[in-house]
């Protein structure tokens, strides 16, 4: 306690000598029970910023910030923090009872509480897991109805907070009850098992109040950002329909006319950090993003990605793995399988489409068993679920060659295909050359027709 009151004294001294503008808040607080020796500081889009917690659980730092939404995390438990310059904001918690026991208190604490407490209200009032996609549509209308009440009863009564704040945030708590609304009929459908359920006629009525090129509402409100992500994606599966081409090139094509440059820029950039390293037009999408973009940060970027995404083009040789761990025994290398076409499975066991393809994968390889082609899966699961993998191959009884690559997702061959999701199938030559760095999955007709194509 002594540290954090110095800390604090020493910093009003700076403030009378110097006079220095405020860009900062301070975050200070104790942890009982801590799990981790750093608490983690993350923006909607990056890291901003690790804190160190002292072995009696105490911590103290500045946070150069602007404006906005924050997450805090100590790697098991994580609470939104709303911060402005200024802001001196105590966080005390139980790592072993997190949600009971977090208590914010300090200049700027207002908002971080609101939004923690209408987390808590959202959550009793929606039920457990699945339970509110269940509802039949007047239910679930009531239902989201309640929980959008419920939200600006708590934002009324929540005193410290400016008109500004409050005004945005009424804003923001319609766009989360027009989400609800968006997302049924895939949601109720899936859940419920009904493939071809369909809304009523009116259901949807109130998402054509919505106006998509509001730019403070999208920076501020994360659900107004989905709303219009949503809203251009399904304008790009129309036009990818029209023209017959594929929907990554729709969407950045339907994007590019977007007029205002903030909401243009923002979706062009989060739909094609990853989606550039699954395109199969790699010329045609990065032609059209680089035309379509202004922000020239995200355009050095994904330059950056093109570039290296070149280099696993068709015919390139491909990245190898060295000795990767092998289930039955051994290390297996890319280079003992030359002579034979390699398709390369890369998963995890936490993965759930990865698994998903597990019968698909099963039966390819027992339709090619005895052909010039080996399967190899390569899962990046971390160090700590090595016994876990273990055991979903015995349980799983999965075939082919099953390896554990040595540094995850940090593998050289996983960095080298600019792997940044799975499940990713690669399928090789025989002389190490690069077929497909984004080949077809087990599930898909396409797959076969690869082989056919390649005479496997």
């Amino acid at each position: 306690m002594k540290k954090i009151v110095f800390f604090i004294a020493a910093l009003a001294i700076i403030s009378c000598n110097e006079e220095p503008k405020i860009d900062y808040a301070i975050l200070s607080g104790k942890i009982a029970n801590p799990v981790a020796k750093q608490l983690t500081i993350n923006s909607a889009e990056r890291p901003i910023k690790t804190i160190e917690v002292s072995d009696d659980g105490t911590f103290i730092d500045t946070l150069t910030v602007t404006t906005g939404y924050y997450i805090l995390s100590d790697g098991k438990n994580k609470a939104s923090l709303y911060l402005d310059s200024g802001n001196t904001v105590n966080i005390n918690f139980d790592a072993n009872d997190f949600e009971n026991t977090l208590e914010l208190t300090g200049a700027g604490s207002e908002i971080s509480n609101y939004l923690i407490s209408k987390r808590a209200k959202s959550k009793e009032l929606a039920g457990e897991g699945i339970d509110i996609y269940l509802l039949e549509e007047d239910a679930y209308k009531a239902k989201i109805n309640e929980i959008k009440t419920a939200s600006e009863d708590l934002l009324a009564a929540t005193a410290g907070v400016s008109e500004e704040f409050k005004e945005k945030e009424k804003r923001n708590i319609y766009y989360t009850y027009l989400g609800f609304v968006d997302k049924y009929q895939l949601y109720h459908s899936h859940y419920s098992k009904k493939k071809d359920f369909k809304v009523s006629d009116d259901f949807l009525k109130e998402l054509e109040t919505i106006e998509y090129n509001n730019e403070e509402d999208f920076l501020f409100s994360s659900n107004y950002e989905n709303l219009v992500n949503a809203h251009y994606h399904k304008e790009a599966r129309k036009l990818a329909e029209q023209d017959s081409i594929p929907n990554d090139i729709a969407f950045l094509k339907t994007a590019a006319g977007i007029t205002n440059e903030t909401i243009k820029n923002k979706l062009l950039y989060v739909n094609s950090k990853n989606n550039i390293t699954y395109t199969d037009q790699l010329e045609d999408f990065y032609t059209l993003f680089m035309s379509a973009s202004t922000n020239e940060e995200h355009k050095k970027e994904i330059t950056e990605s093109y570039n290296k995404l070149k280099t696993v083009s068709k015919g390139q040789p491909s990245p190898k793995f060295e000795n990767y761990e092998n289930f039955n025994g051994g290390t297996t290398s890319l280079d003992d399988l030359k002579g034979k076409f390699v398709y390369v499975d890369v998963w995890a066991t936490w993965c759930g489409p990865c698994k998903a393809e597990i019968p698909f994968l099963k039966e390819v390889e027992a339709k090619y068993h005895n052909k010039n082609i080996e399967f190899v899966s390569i899962s990046v699961d971390v160090e700590k679920d090595y016994e876990k993998w273990r055991t979903m191959i015995e349980e799983e009884d999965l075939k082919g060659i099953q390896l554990f690559s040595d540094k995850n997702w940090k593998s050289d061959f996983v960095t080298g295909y600019l792997i940044k999701g799975i499940p990713r199938f690669i399928l090789i030559d025989p002389n190490g050359n690069i077929i497909s760095s984004n080949a077809p999955r087990p599930s898909s007709e396409k797959l076969i027709e690869l082989f056919d194509e390649y005479k496997i």
